[in-house]
């Protein structure tokens, strides 16, 4: 009997200690986990834990100085470029290892080997898109150049010293809980990196939804509802820009365009509201003679951030500013002679063609009245506890077809078309960070201007101010040359006269350089008025954020870096302003009653401020929503088809200008309704959903209250995120925050003779949730708030918020 007990308890700790070294599910090994050796416990990292290092590395050339200040933002003095890039891949793995992997796995489609079955689908969509032939022709780029080939390899070489000597105890909590380990770095993850922003920025597509559109409706229809060019328009370059160029001759539209544009047939989708402000003032407006700039890119908002601050110091560069954590140079910032800053162009580089093939084999596709032969990649997925998919992928000359088949799409995706190629300027042969080694290193105009010429995806409005006075914006990119509305509609991929012509020259895109008017500004708005002779696209930003930076600079005088401060935070609505007084106006209030009159009244005195204690803000936003939804949702959805909702300024305009078209009336009624019949119905909705959400109007109904904001892991992992909190702002507005999108990174710099810069985003210097620096920053950036930017001119400058000093040395 004690024999049984005693081989019983030596079963059951045997498979105690099995079970705490088996990874079950999402939970992890809770041995390896809760082990005070390896575990958790060892990520605990303290405030003061900010004891001087030094450190033997190999690869170094010479001696590398790092200062931390307060923020534990690292400033690197280099003596050489190749240390310096070096450096800054070693401390960027030391804050950012696990952010730097994951975001690299999600670009190349292999999140199954950590996560399992459940990621495959997102896999298999960025393979079968091409992000990683996109990454492998941009690497092969890089490669070409012998300045960029150093500056990735040293990078490269730097993250994987550290990597190379961490110690299972000191791995990133992530990698603990998601149970694997980082593995080496090489130069086609920093492309990785850009793919992954063209994906956010320039990856999206109404194509398929709007051809829905044009077989279910008509092209006179769509023509009426989806104009070329908006009803409310302020344009980055300002109206009436005289163009001193001959421009190229534009490409005629193919036979089967003009057919299907002028026929009377009734026969990952593109997000709104991804986008940037950024604006520079001439010394001619400010208080100290020099120009401001000021720039806050719009992003999805995580723990640890999108980007990571960082000074560079060497004999040829000394750059602050933000960095993508896992690729080289500063991406947004300033040195001693310029400062720059970037939003979204928004041009159409994304295009999908129908594909024919020969029969069942895909071995062949008709292309210019013949057969041309198929090209056939491989995708090796692998999956973790599961063997690897071979998933075929087949491309044309234009590109990968994403998905052959309805069954291989998963549901998630419908607005990407089946059996169609994807033309994308992503998987091009490019070299963007040529762009920001110059920029890091420009003096003047002339050398922001050769800068540009290396940038491909996504195209940005690059903002450009300097000490010499010259301020300039330029929507920059590689464009294609098309015919006006190529790539509304899927386009016949077997007509060679809707493939790409070509791209429109780099002195012909549009820029403006030192205005009459004293500043530049973009929000993601319409580039050029309509006399521009090239073709963008048909669809940009809408006008709204555009309009109140521009209003509000025309009037500026003697402006400081806190008048730009403020205005990122401006929480003014110019779509209130235009839309509220007709909405108001066209109310019947005899059919309302007692409680429904009292948010009227709170509506009418509004200031149009989409203020966090605002309950103004919450009644119009709501009452814009329903309106905007009941006069699109009897036509627009469509259970079996995916339609493309006409635009916020299309609706606008209906109300103002044409309040008895037949888009108000409701196909699902008897009657005919008018723009007043959805006025109040929307009104009525409105009160109803806010009474029975949130009682009588009191502090429940304000904005900050009714809308969520908040900030997520970026793995979604509970308690490391922000929670909730109460903020002020929109989407449409200057203070463009809304969910979990918003400014990731505000920054004003004040050049001249000693250039100042203030900059935050939300969050800190560190991945690590157990560190201080962690989220230290993120209460300055939620209170509108800026750091003074700690900008040192040498190694040997003093300065009292140096806490911290790291040395690296070449290893003997």
């Amino acid at each position: 009997m004690k024999f049984l007990k005693a081989f019983l308890s030596i079963a059951i700790t045997l498979i105690f200690i099995w079970a705490l070294n088996t990874k079950f599910g999402d939970i992890p090994p809770l041995g390896k986990f809760l082990s005070p050796a390896v575990g958790f416990w060892q990520n605990a990292e303290s405030k003061h834990s900010n004891a001087a290092e030094n450190l033997l590395l190999d690869g170094l050339q010479a001696k590398v100085t790092i200062q931390y200040d307060e923020h534990r933002i690292p400033h690197i003095f280099a003596e050489n470029d190749h240390d310096l890039y070096y450096s800054q891949g070693y401390i960027t793995a030391r804050d950012r290892l696990w952010q730097m992997d994951i975001q690299t796995r999600s670009a190349s489609g292999r999140l199954a080997e950590i996560a399992g079955r459940k990621a495959l689908d997102i896999d298999r969509y960025h393979r079968r898109m091409g992000m990683v032939y996109g990454a492998e022709n941009t690497v092969r780029g890089m490669m070409k150049d012998p300045l960029i080939k150093m500056v990735a390899e040293a990078y490269t070489d730097g993250v994987n010293n550290y990597i190379h000597h961490l110690s299972k105890r000191d791995y990133p909590i992530e990698f603990k809980l998601l149970d694997y380990a980082p593995e080496d770095w090489k130069p086609i993850n920093c492309a990785f990196l850009l793919k992954l922003m063209s994906e956010t920025l320039a990856g999206g597509s109404d194509q398929f939804a709007m051809t829905n559109n044009l077989k279910h409706f008509g092209a006179k229809d769509v023509n009426d509802l989806f104009p070329d060019y908006p009803f409310h328009e302020d344009p980055i370059i300002p109206v009436g820009t005289k163009w001193d160029f001959k421009p190229l001759p534009t490409p005629k539209p193919s036979a089967g365009f003009i057919a299907q544009m002028t026929d009377s047939i009734k026969p990952k989708e593109r997000v709104p509201g991804i986008g940037s402000n950024n604006w520079a003032i001439s010394g001619s407006k400010s208080a100290t003679g020099y120009p401001i700039l000021a720039n806050d890119p719009h992003l999805n908002l995580t723990f640890p951030s999108i980007w990571y601050q960082i000074q560079m110091s060497s004999p040829t560069v000394n750059v602050y500013g933000v960095s993508l954590p896992g690729a080289p140079c500063v991406v947004i910032g300033f040195n001693q002679k310029i400062s720059w800053g970037v939003t979204n162009v928004d041009a159409d580089v994304l295009d999908w063609y129908q594909v024919r093939f020969k029969d069942n084999t895909r071995n062949e596709y008709w292309y210019s009245n013949k057969w041309n032969k198929v090209n056939k990649r491989i995708e090796v997925i692998k999956i973790r506890g599961q063997k690897p998919l071979y998933d075929t992928v087949l491309y044309t000359h234009h590109g990968p077809v994403v998905y052959d088949s309805n069954s291989q799409r998963p549901k998630d995706q419908e607005n990407i078309p089946t059996g169609n190629a994807l033309r994308w300027v992503a998987h091009d042969e490019s070299d963007e960070f040529m762009t920001f080694y110059l920029l890091n290193r420009g003096k003047d105009y002339a050398d922001y201007r050769k800068a540009l010429t290396y940038f491909t995806a996504p195209a940005q409005n690059f903002i450009f101010a300097d000490s010499d006075n010259d301020i300039a914006l330029t929507p920059n990119g590689k464009i294609p040359l098309k015919f006006k509305d190529q790539g509304k509609f899927i386009m016949d991929g077997s007509d060679p006269a809707n493939d790409w012509h070509g791209w429109i020259p780099y002195d012909q895109i549009p820029t403006v350089k030192n205005p009459p008017r004293g500043f530049v500004s973009s929000a993601n708005q319409s580039p050029t008025d309509q006399t521009y002779p090239y073709y963008i696209n048909w669809q940009f930003g809408s006008y709204d954020r555009a309009k109140r930076i521009n209003d509000l600079l025309t009037v500026m005088q003697k402006a400081t870096v806190d008048s730009l401060r403020i205005m990122q935070t401006d929480d003014y609505s110019m779509r209130a302003q235009d839309v509220l007084p007709t909405l108001i106006k066209d109310l019947d209030s005899s059919k309302l009653s007692k409680n429904q009159l009292e948010v009227l009244q709170i509506a009418k005195k509004w200031d149009k401020h989409f203020a966090a204690n605002s309950i103004g803000a919450s009644i119009f936003n709501t009452w814009w929503q329903k309106f905007y939804e009941m006069t699109w949702g009897d036509e627009f959805e469509n259970k079996n088809m995916l339609l493309n909702y006409p635009s916020i300024d299309r609706t606008e305009q209906l109300l103002i200008k044409e309040p008895n078209s037949k888009w108000f009336d409701d196909i699902r009624t008897p009657v005919r309704e008018t723009g007043a019949d959805i006025v109040l119905r929307s009104f009525i909705a409105t009160t109803d959903e806010l009474h029975h959400k949130y009682g009588n109007p009191g502090k429940k109904w304000q904005w900050g209250q009714v809308r969520k904001v908040y900030i997520n892991h970026l793995a979604n992992i509970p308690g490391f995120g922000s929670g909730n909190f109460e903020s002020g702002g929109n989407s449409s507005l200057i203070n463009a925050l809304r969910g979990g999108n918003g400014p990731s990174w505000r920054m004003v710099v004040q050049m001249g003779p000693q250039v100042k810069g203030y900059g935050v985003f939300p969050g800190g210097e560190s991945g690590n949730p157990g560190s201080f620096y962690y989220a230290d920053m993120f209460k300055t950036w939620k209170d509108g708030q800026l750091n003074e930017l700690l900008f040192l001119k040498s190694a040997n400058e003093n300065s009292d918020r140096i806490k911290t000093i790291l040395i690296l040395n070449k290893a003997k």
